[in-house]
């Protein structure tokens, strides 16, 4: 039986020998996603609108919930909570599609010679594009409300490498458990919602008491989270040294989960 390398330089090789594959098939991801609809691809446009708006005005009107920045803004409040769903919408798409990753694709299992640990690159080019739009999005609002946004937005893309590399590694590890237990979807469609409420994006860390704010900075979005909101609108650079741990940690998980998905993959095509 074939033996597939599991080591980190083979993680990034297989990224570098199929890069032409892995475009065309986010390109056919994308496109085939609004094939067939009135509207195209201008949905992946209205889509995080819409939702903004609506988290805008159950949280800032319905709740009052407002931002520790002095200021009763609710366009602020709305940019200040975009940014952060920016961030979660990512990790969200991502890991939700990964538990039936392979299921969708039994045709490329039987395919000897098909990479299959490029799938979920596949899956995070094609969130990749919806964070562009919606980072545009973002920064076209700013710019019509209070002018050029800080420089430091800049920085965004590396705010968000290290949470790349995480997602990679629980798209992997996730693709395969699927394959073997089918309740995985189901759990991870709960896990995200529980994420999503226990994440800092619809308020500040420091809205909650003393005692629970380790807790929140257990969950591994947090860090993209408050660091993307400080570069897109606060103006700050964040801590070096936080960065490189969060980015460090983040390539071990990585690498454990395409290690895990290398041993694992044999066994898939007996199972599906």
């Amino acid at each position: 039986m074939r033996a597939f390398s599991s080591t980190p330089k083979e993680m990034i090789l297989s990224l570098y020998r199929h890069h032409g594959l892995i475009g065309v098939l986010i390109e056919r991801e994308v496109v085939g996603r609004y094939r067939g609809s009135f509207m195209g691809i201008l949905w992946s446009f209205f889509n995080p609108i819409f939702m903004l708006a609506v988290y805008t005005f159950v949280f800032s009107v319905v709740f009052k919930a407002r931002w520790n920045s002095g200021s009763d803004s609710k366009t602020e409040f709305a940019l200040i909570l975009f940014a952060g769903l920016i961030m979660f919408n990512l990790f969200s798409e991502c890991v939700g599609k990964a538990p039936s990753l392979i299921l969708a694709n039994i045709n490329y299992v039987k395919k000897v010679v098909f990479p299959l640990e490029i799938l979920p690159w596949v899956v995070l080019g094609s969130a990749l594009f919806h964070t562009f739009i919606s980072v545009f999005v973002w920064l076209i609002v700013y710019l019509a409300l209070f002018g050029l946004p800080p420089i430091s937005v800049l920085l965004l893309p590396l705010i968000i490498l290290p949470l790349l590399f995480f997602i990679l590694g629980l798209t992997w590890a996730l693709s395969s458990l699927g394959v073997y237990l089918r309740d995985v979807s189901q759990f991870i469609g709960i896990i995200l919602t529980v994420l999503m409420f226990l994440s800092p994006i619809f308020y500040p860390v420091e809205a909650l008491p003393e005692e629970y704010r380790s807790l929140l900075n257990l969950n591994p979005l947090t860090p993209a989270i408050e660091m993307a909101r400080s570069v897109m609108f606060w103006g700050k650079v964040p801590n070096a040294f936080s960065w490189g741990f969060y980015l460090l940690g983040s390539l071990v998980v990585a690498w454990v989960g395409f290690a895990w998905f290398q041993k694992t993959r044999r066994g898939f095509g007996d199972v599906l």
